[in-house]
């Protein structure tokens, strides 16, 4: 059984499946310019786009890292990542992953709908306010991540009477996925907020404001899975980790090694500066934590506002931006790496189209 297409606002997917933005630079522009060359929708992450490239304003003292949140998150970064992107996927809808706790929000929204980008998506926090910075903008499909129907209530409300108008679609994503958790350590395992139960109540709460697609993230790894999302309620899925497993992923060989190595019982929720569990694996940075021998935190970057420039990151023993980005340079030794629940699944790399192709196709 194939899939069916997926029309959301302006455009519409031939393929129903969202490529999870991936920060930091796991989602740029050589992944999800090629997963919308092949139908579904790429999703390039805002984050740490002032690494991108050696730009004039990295001081070079801090050994090429953007200092502050406004170089951290580059507009001219941004933009050279779409417009790379766009080489590979021409007129195909892209969509763009900010996150609501990122320090300059409300200008890298507006950065991303001038940089042309079809699409926002955006969780990491209730987007309330998404709709105010885009109302310029309105053929920019606007997506919020939601981890209940509560939180949806939350922002259709908001922004029906706000704003006067309803998200164009909703990605739900449940505690299977990879990164940050908009769950408790505990309800992460509770039955009662496995996507499984979640999807019927969201799709329910839907119907209450009318009617827009819901997507299905978080642990979702094969034809089977989509399916059965759909089969609960579903119009479409998003998939993360699975794209990693591409060679066209913007990580470094090094990153995807990672993943390809892990097992099983490498995969655990780590505490987070953000405040919340986020899961990854278990590597060599975890033991310098304990250790007490972890890099220093400096907080260069001012990335995320639930961090207080550092204060958080000190409690937890490493700086995310700084560890993120080691892993996607490739720094096993100092890098932190987030998976899905399912990344010890990986076994090697294939292009975008094969893996599509057995996603669409059931191969």
């Amino acid at each position: 059984m194939s899939l069916p297409s997926l029309k959301i606002k302006d455009f519409t997917l031939e393929v129903p499946i969202f490529q999870g933005g991936m920060g930091l630079g796991i989602s740029w522009d050589k992944l999800a310019g090629n997963v919308s060359l092949n139908g579904a929708l790429g999703i390039i992450s805002s984050v740490g786009t002032g690494f991108y490239e050696n730009r004039a304003h990295i001081n070079k003292e801090l050994n090429g890292k953007p200092y502050g949140s406004e170089n951290f998150y580059s507009t001219k970064g941004l933009k050279a990542v779409i417009n790379n992107a766009r080489k590979i996927c021409k007129d195909a809808p892209l969509g763009c992953n900010i996150m609501h706790a990122s320090n300059e929000y409300a200008r890298i929204v507006k950065d991303a709908c001038e940089a042309g980008f079809n699409a926002i998506i955006s969780g990491a926090g209730l987007p309330t306010n998404l709709p105010e910075f885009t109302k310029d903008f309105p053929n920019v499909a606007l997506i919020p991540i939601v981890s209940s129907a509560k939180a949806l209530r939350i922002i259709c409300k908001r922004w029906t009477q706000r704003y006067n108008r309803l998200p164009d679609a909703v990605v739900l994503e449940g505690p299977k996925s990879g990164g940050h958790q908009g769950f408790t350590y505990e309800q992460c395992f509770d039955e009662a907020y496995q996507l499984e139960s979640l999807i019927p109540q969201v799709k329910e709460e839907i119907k209450q404001w009318g009617d827009f697609p819901l997507i299905a993230a978080g642990g979702i790894w094969d034809h089977k899975d989509i399916l059965n999302a759909m089969k609960l309620g579903a119009n479409g899925v998003q998939m993360g980790t699975r794209f990693i497993g591409t060679f066209e992923c913007d990580a470094a060989p090094e990153f995807k090694q990672v993943l390809l190595d892990a097992k099983k019982e490498d995969i655990e929720l780590l505490k987070s500066p953000v405040g919340y569990p986020a899961r990854g694996i278990k590597t060599n940075l975890q033991k310098m934590i304990e250790q007490g021998n972890a890099p220093k935190i400096s907080c260069v970057a001012n990335c995320v506002a639930p961090c207080q420039r550092g204060i958080e990151a000190k409690k937890v023993g490493y700086c995310i931006a700084e560890r993120l980005y080691d892993a996607y340079s490739g720094k096993t030794e100092s890098g932190l790496f987030f998976t899905g629940a399912n990344g010890y699944r990986l076994d090697k790399l294939i292009s975008v189209k094969e893996l599509i192709n057995k996603l669409v196709n059931d191969e």
